[in-house]
């Protein structure tokens, strides 16, 4: 599928494949956050070719375990790490640094729509594959670069990874319990910097399509970890900007809505949500003492926020007095948000996640069940719905189809280009 609009001729071909099923996209990047960004857009529709390092491919299909097994049990070279983040796209396993693989790539981008890449700063110019060099191939592509810090300013020229960024971004800051109670800064249990940024940089590509059409060039997307962990400290950011206090760590609390925490049941930890005043005095009701939501320390949300140390061991009082489920199951039919906190096998047996595609199975022929599971997107679209086509590819798994078919290469120069290590393929 290219770019040519053979698609857009066809309704049915959006209906089934995604409403991006005209764009064609040459993903250079690897890890999670160009990887994720670059799987959102085949799961849209796009045609999405990653490019790989011949033999090795991305960086993460290393990292672990947990690996795929075979028949025989035996771990092979496909980490759960990779699949999270590879689903919808073919496999070209091409050197970037061999002047043959360069000229490969120029092809490719001839008539693609999107090239994605998270290279440091300035390294592509040096092989022909920078903006500059791309789009005066193709005026109308869209290049996106994702970097740690960006492509300008006194950090650009530094890696950047999403560790260290929710460190330096500030998240850190703001997760984990305070001092006082034996906490310590703490990172998001997932890759969050990364993910975000992916998706931001999905929402800017996105953009920058839109704009293609209206003034027939494409554009470069400068985008960096850095910023977009910035940009989604949202209200604990503006606290601080509004009032020059920099919060602290709350543990499992909310800065500005109280009770909106973890609390104690005589079984284990659940949440509690109140969002309102009418969901305070219910919480009350239900906990038999609603003489608390006439309290004037906690008539209103305000008055709670300035009283918190009090009320707060008053309803742990109350909470370890009947077990988890039983508050959850008054509490909701009383309308009051609250929920358990589940391990990730509660998670995807939920009902509503069983029921909203969470889990899905595709083939895979490394496996040797024949099949792998990857987490569904959550993306619902009426008209045109997400599809998934492609399992997480193995390295190289497609680099024939795509060079040989699509670009014409003979058997001869691809046997020539393999025997030189300039392509890979799988056996």
């Amino acid at each position: 599928m290219t770019s040519t609009g053979s698609a857009a001729a066809d309704p049915s071909v959006f209906s089934s494949i995604g409403p991006l099923a005209d764009l064609k996209v040459v993903d250079l990047t690897r890890i999670l956050a160009g990887p994720s960004a670059a799987q959102m857009l085949g799961d849209l529709g796009a045609d999405v070719v990653k490019v790989e390092r011949p033999g090795k491919g991305d960086d993460t299909r290393g990292w672990g375990p947990p690996f795929v097994q075979d028949a025989e049990g035996n771990d092979t070279r496909e980490s759960a790490y990779f699949l999270c983040a590879n689903r919808n796209k073919r496999s070209v396993a091409v050197d970037l640094a061999a002047p043959e693989g360069q000229e490969i790539i120029h092809r490719l981008v001839a008539d693609a729509d999107i090239v994605l890449e998270n290279f440091k700063a300035g390294h592509l110019a040096r092989y022909r594959l920078d903006y500059a060099s791309l789009s005066a191939i193709n005026p109308r592509l869209v290049y996106c670069s994702i970097t740690g810090f960006g492509q300008t300013g006194p950090y650009a020229a530094f890696a950047g990874y999403d560790f260290m960024v929710q460190g330096m971004g500030g998240i850190m800051s703001l997760t984990g319990f305070p001092d006082e109670e034996g906490g310590r800064p703490t990172k998001i249990g997932v890759g969050i910097a990364d993910l975000m940024c992916g998706q931001y940089a999905v929402t800017g590509i996105l953009s920058a399509i839109h704009a293609r059409q209206h003034t027939g060039r494409g554009q470069h997307i400068d985008m960096a970890l850095f910023d977009s962990q910035i940009a989604w400290l949202a209200n604990q950011g503006l606290s601080y900007l509004t009032t020059g206090e920099v919060p602290g760590r709350l543990g499992n609390a909310h800065p500005t809505i109280v009770p909106y925490e973890t609390f104690e049941a005589s079984d284990g930890e659940f949440i509690i949500a109140c969002g309102n005043d009418g969901q305070f005095r219910k919480l009350m009701q239900i906990a038999d003492h609603e003489e608390l939501a006439d309290d004037p320390r906690f008539r209103t949300n305000q008055d709670r926020i300035a009283n918190r140390t009090e009320l707060i061991p008053l309803l742990n009082a109350y909470t370890r007095k009947r077990p988890a489920e039983a508050w959850i199951s008054a509490l909701e039919q009383a309308g009051v948000p609250c929920g358990p906190i589940n391990t990730l096998d509660k998670v995807f047996a939920n009902p509503q996640a069983v029921h909203r595609g969470a889990r899905i199975t595709m083939p895979h022929a490394a496996s040797g069940s024949g099949t792998v599971d990857l987490i569904g997107n959550p993306i619902k679209m009426s008209d045109t719905p997400v599809s998934y086509r492609q399992a997480p590819p193995r390295v190289g798994e497609h680099t024939r189809e795509v060079l040989m078919d699509e670009l014409g290469l003979s058997e001869d120069e691809f046997a020539r280009l393999a025997a030189a290590g300039v392509v890979g393929a799988l056996s």
